[in-house]
């Protein structure tokens, strides 16, 4: 048989990648809906600069919000502040308009929720320092070990020092394909290699090798299947008890597709209850004109959306913010 080719040396590994900054990226989604044409701010706009506004047009304003995935309570909310505003202050003025819509839209999103991620290393129960442990759990499909593959890439250009535990064993594919992600960045990975394993033990063990090896944060990809809700509570609360044994959790993101509209918002809620999340990843915002979905997500689960997904490069993921994502809309 010809002999296998000889291994390439260690020094022709490749070059480690540099992420890119994670501050302004999220400007790149405010020119994108400026760009589209967001229809939602160009559509509102466009019915509240009429000349008298009767209660179709009203009726108008409540369906485009309700298209956008805002979610009936929200829409209601707002069209009943604008109707008041419009009452006490006519509408004129076409920037007087904006600003309200601007002012009303912002109040939404909530630009006052705690949107930082918990990724400063902590102190264990014993006194001793421990790392920042990020548990990310999300149905399978909604790019949720892209996601920890994208974090790892943001908290590197933070200059974190990152651990990844490829808990999520049901996935032949998810441990090689987080495996690729932290080698790109020099991030190494905890896995295991029996198809099928026991998650919290991955768990266990990536956030071990956290501690011993001193890491700033430890990132935790998880199973998305979402078979029944006892199931999920069972795998999610056995990995979540092994890894509060060595160290706290500090956040628990749920990654959710922006563009699933209410299908997500049912997936969302069943983790919501089960994983104590503390915060909201929405893949795929450039994908939708509906950005809706901020709003509806966030009043529903009553946690903040700290972080979107704006496209397939290895750099897309942005911190959310509340202003920037506003203007977006209004374009």
């Amino acid at each position: 048989a010809p002999e296998a080719p000889a291994p390439e040396d260690a020094a022709a590994a490749p070059a480690l990648e540099v992420p890119a900054p994670a501050a302004g990226r999220l400007s790149r989604l405010r020119d994108r809906l400026a760009r589209s044409g967001s229809p939602l701010g160009a559509r509102m706009l466009q019915v509240l600069s009429r000349d008298h506004l009767t209660e179709d047009d009203w009726e108008e304003l409540e369906e485009t919000l309700l298209l956008a995935d805002v979610g009936a309570g929200p829409s209601g909310d707002l069209v009943d502040a604008l109707r008041t505003q419009a009452r006490v202050q006519g509408l004129k003025d076409p920037a007087q308009v904006r600003a309200l819509l601007r002012e009303q839209l912002l109040a939404l999103v909530d630009p006052t929720l705690d949107r930082s991620l918990a990724t400063e290393p902590t102190t264990a129960e014993d006194g001793s320092t421990v790392p920042a442990v990020v548990l990310v759990v999300g149905v399978n499909g909604t790019g949720k070990t892209t996601t920890v593959g994208k974090l790892s890439r943001v908290l590197v250009a933070e200059e974190r020092t990152v651990l990844l535990g490829a808990a999520d064993t049901f996935r032949a594919a998810a441990a090689d394909q987080l495996e690729t992600w932290g080698s790109r960045v020099g991030v190494r990975t905890v896995r295991s290699d029996k198809d099928g394993a026991d998650p919290a033990s991955v768990a266990f063990e990536a956030v071990r090798d956290g501690v011993a090896e001193g890491v700033d944060v430890v990132l935790v990809d998880t199973a998305g299947r979402l078979q029944n809700k006892a199931g999920l509570m069972d795998e999610l609360g056995k990995i979540t008890r092994v890894i509060t044994r060595t160290a706290p959790l500090s956040e628990v993101l749920l990654v959710l597709d922006a563009t699933t509209g209410q299908n997500g918002m049912n997936q969302a809620r069943v983790f919501a209850e089960v994983a104590g999340v503390t915060g909201i990843v929405l893949t795929k915002l450039d994908g939708t004109a509906k950005g809706g979905i901020v709003v509806a997500v966030q009043r529903e689960l009553g946690v903040p959306v700290k972080l979107v997904g704006l496209g397939e490069g290895p750099d897309d993921l942005a911190p959310f913010d509340a202003e920037e994502f506003v203007d977006g809309i209004l374009g």
